[in-house]
């Protein structure tokens, strides 16, 4: 078998051990060692694979992307020293409110964001990027819940690779109404707040990302265009959380809201 040969084997392996274990509702433990991802480039493989997999069942289209460990502590936490990127299918983006079944879930939280839709396509070609030429192309800005699932027996020591293959947490997103105004908003000074059951649990300001959530549109439209990919027309992206993730140890009902951008929330049910 030539090396291209063995090399699309190991990742089909590792895209169908990753499916098989979010179909059957199970904690991921480390993919096996013939199969397992060794650096962000072959992550992204499996991740293109695994996609593949998902549109198969019914997962439908991409609907945009969601952008993780934007922030300096969660970056130390997992020993990684650039942000990570994860797929949105269509399927599974909620428009002001959601409910959920915390039985489909291995372990559910969410995560407070600024969400944005683009307006046109970003070519490839005009990388690198600004935070201030990726503003060009965003439509609208939205505040946003990401409803993320720890479906790791140990996050922290699967291995980035691993957690990129697998969408980086990604479960669904409930974004809010567009805001087409967002121009005249301070997104850096932007404060977010995640609240649960009536009690707020959290708040940042958009500068916790990446000094500003257009630094990481521009990162990911940078980070695609490497890989020979491009930031579509009506894409939606979740910049980063505001707050640290809330993880839900029983049913909640939770509210996202971005000041100047409105508010969001979910129902996290038993049954």
């Amino acid at each position: 078998m030539g090396k291209e040969a063995l090399v699309s084997k190991r990742i089909k392996k590792a895209a169908r051990v990753l499916d098989d274990a979010r179909r059957a509702r199970r904690p991921i433990e480390a993919l096996p060692d013939d199969c397992r991802p060794r650096d962000a480039k072959a992550g992204y493989a499996v991740q293109d694979a695994l996609h593949a997999r998902q549109a198969e069942h019914g997962m439908g289209e991409l609907a945009g992307y969601k952008i993780g460990c934007t922030t300096r502590v969660m970056q130390e936490m997992l020993g990684i020293a650039s942000p990570c990127a994860g797929g949105i299918f269509a399927r599974n983006v909620f428009h002001g409110a959601a409910a959920f079944r915390l039985s489909e879930f291995v372990g559910a939280g969410a995560e407070c964001e600024i969400a944005m839709r683009l307006s046109r396509d970003v070519p490839a070609s005009g990388a690198p990027y600004t935070g201030e030429r990726a503003g060009e192309y965003v439509e609208s800005c939205m505040a946003a819940m990401e409803v993320v699932e720890n479906r790791y027996s140990d996050f922290a020591a699967l291995g980035v690779p691993t957690l990129i293959a697998d969408d980086f947490f990604q479960r669904a997103v409930v974004v809010g109404e567009p805001v087409h105004a967002w121009h005249e908003l301070d997104l850096a000074a932007s404060v977010g707040t995640t609240t649960v059951d009536g009690v707020e649990a959290g708040r940042g300001r958009g500068a916790d990302v990446m000094g500003n959530p257009l630094e990481a549109l521009a990162w990911l439209a940078n980070a695609l265009a490497e890989r020979g990919r491009a930031l579509g027309r009506g894409d939606i992206v979740l910049t980063g959380a505001l707050v640290a993730v809330q993880w839900l140890v029983g049913p909640a009902d939770v509210v996202a809201a971005v000041s100047g951008l409105g508010r969001v929330n979910a129902r996290f049910e038993s049954e």
